[in-house]
C-alpha cells in the first residue's frame, strides 16, 4: 500500500496542473496516466493567453513557447466558398501576448516532466481500475499496462482528470452507452506544406459537423473535425474501404471549396486518430468525496477552442481551494465544504462558456440555420471577436 495526500487520475493539462500546484504547496502526490508519453491526442491545441500566467507559475512557460506555433491574431469562418474574417481580441495588459497552438504530445510531456522534477510520483502507463472509500480515505488500484503489476494507493483526496471519452468502472467515468446517430465523433491529424496564413485559426462549417485548423510548430498544420455518427455512416457507405478519418477529411475539402487553396499539395504527417463520442455538458465537479477537473467535470463543444484553458483553469480553482490548509489538517467535513465551494466557483467560471459553445455548435450542425447565421456574421464579423473574448 502506497500512501499519498492526493491521487490524480490522468496526466493531461488538468491532471498535470493539479499535480504541480499541490506538490508546490507541500502535498505528496501520485499522478497516474494510462498512456506512455509522448502521445498524440485529439485536440484543437490552441492555447489561450489567459493561461500564460499559470504556465509561468507551473515553471513551464518558456519551454512551452519554444515549442509553440506562430501567434494567432485572426479568426476565420469558412462555409462553402464564403470566408468571414475577424480579429482576435487584443491581449490584455496582463498577458501582453497572443495565443498560440502547442501540440499535445509536447505540452503534456513538458508538464509531466516538470511534475517529476518537483517531486510528484508519476506512474505511467498505469490505469486506475478501482477506487473505494475506506473510512476517511480512498483505496485505489492501479494496474501497469506493460507488466500487469497491481499497486494500491491510499489517499484522502482523489482527483479525476481522465477526460470524458473513456469508458470505465470508476464512479467518475462513463458507462458504455448505445450508439446514437446524433453522437459527435472527433478526428485529428497533421498536415505538412499547407498554406493557412501563419496568424490564422479557422473554423469550417460542413454538413453534419464542423472542423478547425491552426498552425503549430515545425511547419505542421493541426487539423481536427467533429461529425455526427449518422452523417459519417452515410459517408463511409460511399467509400467502404477508406479509413474514417480520410473519409471525413475528403468530406471537409469537398464541402468547402475555399479550403482547396490551403490544403492543395499538402501531405499528411502521421496517422489519423479518433475519439468519442463526445459528451459536451456539465457534470459534477464534486460527488461523494471525489473531485473532477478538466473534461471529467464538464466539456464544451470545441467550437470555442478553449478545452486546454478550461482544463488547466479548473485544476487551478480546485488546487487553490485545497491548499488553503495543510493536507494533514483537512477533515472530511472540510473536504465536503471545499467540494461545495469548488462546484460553485467552477459553475461561475465555465457554465456560460459551455452553454455558449453548445448554442454555436447547434447552429453549425443544423443546415437550416446556415442561411440565417452566416449572413449575420458576414455583416457583423465582430461577433467572432466577441465570441473569442468571451
Amino acid at each position: 500500500m502506497k500512501k499519498f495526500d492526493a491521487l490524480i487520475i490522468g496526466a493531461g493539462p488538468a491532471g498535470a496542473t493539479a499535480a504541480l500546484l499541490l506538490a508546490k504547496a507541500g502535498w505528496s502526490v501520485v499522478l497516474v496516466e494510462k498512456s506512455a508519453f509522448p502521445r498524440r491526442k485529439v485536440c484543437g491545441e490552441y492555447l489561450s493567453p489567459t493561461n500564460f500566467g499559470l504556465l509561468d507559475r507551473l515553471g513551464v512557460f518558456e519551454r512551452v513557447l519554444e515549442h509553440a506555433g506562430p501567434e494567432i491574431r485572426t479568426i476565420e469562418l469558412l462555409w462553402k466558398s464564403t470566408l468571414i474574417t475577424a480579429k482576435m481580441p487584443i491581449p490584455s495588459e496582463k498577458t501582453a501576448r497572443w495565443g498560440k497552438a502547442v501540440r499535445r504530445e509536447i505540452l503534456d510531456t513538458l508538464m509531466v516532466d516538470q511534475a517529476k522534477k518537483i517531486g510528484v510520483t508519476v506512474w505511467q502507463p498505469f490505469s486506475v481500475t478501482e477506487t473505494r472509500k475506506s473510512g476517511s480515505v480512498f483505496v485505489s488500484k492501479a494496474v501497469s499496462k506493460n507488466t500487469g503489476e497491481v499497486l494500491e494507493i491510499e489517499s484522502p483526496v482523489v482527483i479525476a482528470a481522465h477526460g470524458s471519452w473513456g469508458i470505465g468502472e470508476l464512479p467518475t467515468q462513463q458507462r458504455r452507452q448505445p450508439a446514437l446517430g446524433s453522437d459527435l465523433l472527433a478526428f485529428k491529424t497533421y498536415l505538412e506544406n499547407a498554406h493557412l496564413p501563419a496568424d490564422v485559426m479557422n473554423m469550417l462549417v460542413i454538413p453534419g459537423g464542423y472542423a478547425g485548423m491552426v498552425n503549430c510548430d515545425s511547419g505542421l498544420l493541426s487539423f481536427s473535425c467533429c461529425i455526427r455518427r449518422d452523417h459519417l455512416d452515410e459517408l463511409r457507405r460511399r467509400a467502404p474501404n477508406e479509413k474514417a478519418g480520410a473519409v471525413v477529411y475528403e468530406h471537409v475539402v469537398q464541402s468547402c471549396p475555399g479550403l482547396k487553396s490551403v490544403v492543395n499539395n499538402s501531405q499528411q504527417n502521421g496517422d489519423w486518430i479518433a475519439a468519442g463520442p463526445m459528451r459536451p455538458g456539465i457534470r459534477l465537479p464534486y460527488n461523494d468525496g471525489l473531485f473532477t477537473v478538466g473534461n471529467a467535470a464538464g466539456e464544451a463543444h470545441p467550437t470555442i477552442a478553449d478545452g486546454i484553458s478550461m482544463a488547466m483553469q479548473s485544476a487551478w480553482l480546485l488546487s487553490n481551494a485545497l491548499t488553503k490548509r495543510p493536507p494533514s489538517a483537512l477533515t472530511q467535513s472540510d473536504l465536503d465544504q471545499i467540494g461545495r465551494e469548488f462546484s460553485r466557483d467552477w459553475l461561475k467560471a465555465f457554465r456560460l462558456r459551455i452553454r455558449a459553445a453548445e448554442v454555436f455548435a447547434r447552429l453549425c450542425l443544423r443546415k437550416e440555420t446556415h442561411r440565417l447565421l452566416l449572413p449575420l456574421i458576414k455583416t457583423f464579423p465582430q461577433i467572432l471577436t466577441l465570441g473569442a473574448r468571451l
